[in-house]
């Protein structure tokens, strides 16, 4: 299955917020914005080959997607991803798979199809419009078991990530406790590995978000990359 498009997906905290509706599209694979050409003084350095490189799925809502910027093919995190492992000569292959508005029932309805290939990572990156939506910690739970489960079972030797995602403070004390403690609970039930807070040190912060409160800029998003990296990255190390 060629995986060809890109999809938008939603986000997380933020007083007021409402999830984000989007149309179901296909997986982009990240690329450079590199060609090769001249252009004026300057020489656009070529892509690097990652012919046989661990190839990774980011399985996510419009966070991962890159929604709103002006070029998520390079500028989303998992783009930032693809480059920061590049930089480090580190073979890596990025597929991008946002999707906007889902909510963790609908990964896991969408798992299936998005894994009919086959990936040495995967990144899982859910919950965000559940949160949102204050829908029930318990079953945003069983849906994220689902997801990994589904990965498992279609890629058994892959490094399976899932990323810490939280609820807004709107939704109260008790609400935002059990959410947040819901993504530690099932990464050590399921024996992946958990990675930060997506939006460490970028969400509630008005200059790396764009107008709508919701989803980074391309700053922003370079933070969300750096957040996510060295997790990825240790991993790498030991495959």
């Amino acid at each position: 299955m060629v995986l060809t498009a890109c999809g938008g997906a939603d986000n997380k905290a933020g007083s007021g917020s409402k999830a984000l509706r989007g149309r179901a599209e296909r997986p982009v694979e990240s690329s450079s914005p590199v060609t090769g050409r001249a252009t004026g003084n300057v020489v656009a350095t070529p892509p690097p080959d990652r012919t046989g490189a661990p190839k990774a799925l980011f399985l996510g809502t419009s966070l991962t997607a890159g929604l709103g910027l002006a070029d998520p093919a390079t500028e989303s995190w998992p783009a930032v991803v693809q480059e920061l492992a590049d930089s480090a000569a580190i073979p890596f292959y990025v597929v991008n798979a946002g999707l906007s508005g889902e909510t963790s029932a609908g990964a896991l309805r969408r798992a299936d199809w998005v894994m009919q290939e086959k990936y040495d990572v995967i990144v899982i990156e859910t919950g965000a419009n559940d949160g949102l939506r204050g829908l029930d910690p318990d079953s945003t739970a069983s849906n994220v078991r689902g997801v990994i489960a589904k990965a498992r079972a279609a890629n058994p030797n892959a490094s399976i990530f899932l990323v810490q995602m939280e609820a807004p403070t709107n939704m109260g004390p008790r609400y935002t406790k059990a959410f947040h403690a819901l993504f530690p609970k099932v990464a050590y039930e399921t024996g992946v590995t958990l990675l930060p807070f997506l939006l460490e040190g970028v969400g509630g912060v008005a200059k790396l978000n764009q107008g709508d409160g919701i989803h980074p800029t391309a700053e922003g998003a370079r933070i969300v990359g750096h957040n996510v990296w060295p997790g990825i990255r240790f991993a790498l190390r030991r495959r």
